[in-house]
C-alpha cells in the first residue's frame, strides 16, 4: 500500500495531491508540468516535502507532523529513468553487481541469475553501455533496480526514448518485475498504450492537483479526454 499527502511550492508550480494505491503498477498521469515527476522525487527522497505523509507498506518515510523524513538511501527504492543512466565506464555486470550492493545485507535479497536470465541479459554481460541499444539499456537498467531488492521500484517515463517495437520488448518484462518480483511500482508517463497495457490503477494529475483516480480502463473510458490527451501527448511540442 503506498499512501502520499503532499503539499509543496517549487515558484509558481503548487503540488496539493492526496491518493492512495495498493500493489501492483499505479500510473502517474498527465501532461507535462502536472507533477508526476514531483511526486517521484518526493517518494524518492529527493526533494524534501514541506508538509504531508509518504507511506509505504508499513513504513513511514515522511511525517512532517512528527519532523519523520527516512534519508533516500535508507528507503530501499528503486529508480529507472527515460535515460537510463547506466556507469559509461562499467560492463553490464559491474552496473548490476553496483546495484547488488544496496541489497539489505540482513537478507539474501532478488538473486542475479533470475533477473538476467528473465530480463535476457546474458549475452550483454562483457559489454560496456555504449555498445548497447536503446532498449538493451533499459533492461539492464530495470536488472539493476531489481538487484537492489527494492521495496518499491519508481519509473519515470522509462519507455519515451523508444520506438514501439522495442516498447513492445520491455513491457512483459516491466510485467513480469510486478507479477514475478512482486515488487509494486509507481509509473510515471503520458502515453496512453502504456497506461493501458500495464497500469492496475491510474491517478491522473492536471496543475499539481489530483484531478481523478481508479482503474486504467475507468480512466481511459473518458473517451473524449482520451482523445485529447492521445493528440496532445504524442507531440508534446506541437
Amino acid at each position: 500500500m503506498i499512501e502520499f499527502d503532499a503539499h509543496l511550492v517549487q515558484g509558481r508550480f503548487v503540488l496539493e495531491a492526496k491518493f492512495e494505491a495498493a500493489a501492483g503498477i499505479t500510473a502517474l498521469f498527465g501532461p507535462s508540468g502536472s507533477g508526476k515527476t514531483t511526486i517521484i522525487n518526493l517518494i524518492a527522497g529527493l526533494t524534501r516535502l514541506q508538509s504531508g505523509r509518504i507511506v509505504i507498506g508499513d513504513r513511514v518515510l515522511v511525517d512532517t507532523a512528527r519532523g519523520l523524513f527516512v534519508p533516500s538511501h535508507k528507503r530501499r527504492i528503486g529508480l529507472v529513468f527515460q535515460d537510463a543512466q547506466l556507469f559509461p565506464h562499467l560492463t553490464v555486470e559491474q552496473n548490476l553487481r553496483f546495484g547488488r550492493w544496496f541489497a539489505p545485507r540482513v537478507s539474501n535479497g532478488i538473486a542475479m541469475e533470475p533477473v538476467v536470465e528473465r530480463l535476457g541479459i546474458r549475452s550483454l554481460l562483457s559489454r560496456r553501455p555504449s555498445r548497447l541499444s536503446g532498449g538493451e539499456k533499459q533492461r539492464v537498467a530495470l536488472a539493476r533496480a531489481l538487484l537492489a531488492s527494492p521495496r518499491l521500484l519508481l519509473m519515470d517515463e522509462p519507455l519515451a526514448g523508444l520506438d514501439q517495437d522495442r516498447k513492445t520488448e520491455i513491457f512483459p518484462l516491466i510485467e513480469s518485475m510486478r507479477d514475478d518480483f512482486k515488487i509494486p511500482i509507481v509509473y510515471v508517463t503520458h502515453a496512453i498504450d502504456e497506461v493501458a497495457r500495464l497500469a492496475s490503477f491510474v491517478v491522473r494529475l492536471d496543475a499539481g492537483r489530483v484531478v481523478e483516480t481508479g482503474s486504467a480502463a475507468a480512466i481511459l473510458r473518458q473517451t473524449s479526454g482520451a482523445r485529447v490527451w492521445s493528440a496532445r501527448d504524442a507531440f508534446p511540442d506541437a
